[in-house]
């Protein structure tokens, strides 16, 4: 069965579109939590480690949007 042959009935497609969803929640959901660390003084090596991600990966990843809500990125002495 190809892509474009799903029914919308089908229950694979529910299942392919129930983790569609469950991704882009999971991603609003680090997104705010990361913005709640670095307002209460985590650093991105903190964050990192408490998502089980680098801090490489956890800034790259972050680092434009929250730039974008003016928050002082400066590193700090806590990592």
């Amino acid at each position: 069965m190809s892509i474009g042959s799903a029914s919308a009935d089908d229950p694979i497609a529910d299942d392919l579109a129930a983790v569609g969803a469950l991704r882009a929640l999971a991603d609003q959901l680090e997104d705010s939590a990361v913005e709640r660390a670095l307002r209460s003084g985590w650093g991105w090596a903190q964050i990192a480690e408490a998502l089980d991600v680098t801090r490489q990966a956890v800034h790259k990843k972050h680092v434009r949007r929250v730039a974008s809500l003016g928050l002082d990125l400066r590193r700090r002495n806590n990592g």
